[in-house]
């Protein structure tokens, strides 16, 4: 029996995540299979919204199953994951790992990271967009203290790395694309997701760019990431990396250190 306004507000909460609750049908005035439907109908409504939350944080990933089978995707995994944060932007951290599991069912072996892009995608869009380090901050800073420089990448930045053409199932996903056949055999990708000021966005780097950011990410100093990139890369070419990377708005100067 559902003995206040709190438990009451639970059960129903409960509902709508899945979980029966016997109690909350006696709790409601009126015929029980008339309560029973309203009570699926307000379930249902949930589950559709959460869905449509998904499937706006996934786009990509519905792009390349198609929207029926996204569907489907996205009906197991919110019977799984019910929504536990009231910010629908929030939902969806685990989508990733659980297409990875269920490769077996769509029988795409890329399709895992083309939804840990997606995520991304969505964490660097909602981050907050603070100061970048600029060419002219850059140019002040004196030139003997460059190497123990500490750099890292803004809030909501991330590395997604992948056996995978992501960039190129990427681009073909994208409505009005004239992109219709990507070679898998083009991969791997490595790709810098970070906000911008209207949107976020990702780039590509090559393996030198790659380990430079990596290590400027694990709050290595400048020198360090120098080193390790020219190791991976041995025509690195540190001026252009630099350039790029402060073009793209992607280092933050940690003046902690």
């Amino acid at each position: 029996m559902l003995r206040s306004l709190r438990d009451t507000q639970a059960a129903f909460a409960a509902h709508l995540a899945g979980r029966g609750q016997p109690d909350l049908l006696a709790a409601i005035a009126g015929d029980s299979r008339t309560i029973q439907q309203r009570l699926q109908l307000h379930r249902h409504h949930v589950a559709r919204s959460i869905g449509a939350a998904l499937a706006a944080t996934f786009p990509t990933v519905e792009a390349v199953v198609g929207q029926e089978f996204f569907g489907l995707l996205s009906h197991d995994f919110i019977a799984r994951n019910p929504l536990e944060d009231p910010v629908l932007s929030r939902y969806g951290e685990h989508f990733p790992q659980f297409v990875a599991e269920t490769q077996q069912r769509h029988g795409l072996p890329y399709l895992a990271d083309v939804a840990r892009l997606d995520w991304a995608l969505n964490v660097a869009f909602h981050a907050p967009l603070g100061a970048r380090l600029s060419a002219a901050e850059l140019a002040a800073w004196p030139a003997e203290s460059l190497p123990d420089l500490s750099l890292r990448l803004p809030a909501g930045s991330s590395l997604i790395e992948s056996a995978w053409p992501l960039d190129l199932i990427w681009q073909a996903s994208q409505p009005g694309s004239s992109v219709d056949t990507v070679h898998l055999a083009a991969g791997p990708a490595c790709l810098l997701v970070f906000r911008r000021r209207e949107d976020a966005a990702f780039a590509v780097l090559d393996p030198g760019e790659a380990a430079f950011v990596k290590d400027l990410s694990r709050g290595n100093l400048l020198a360090v990431a120098l080193q390790r990139a020219s190791q991976v890369a041995t025509d690195f070419d540190m001026a252009a990396t630099f350039g790029r990377l402060l073009g793209l708005g992607v280092l933050v100067a940690d003046t902690t250190t």
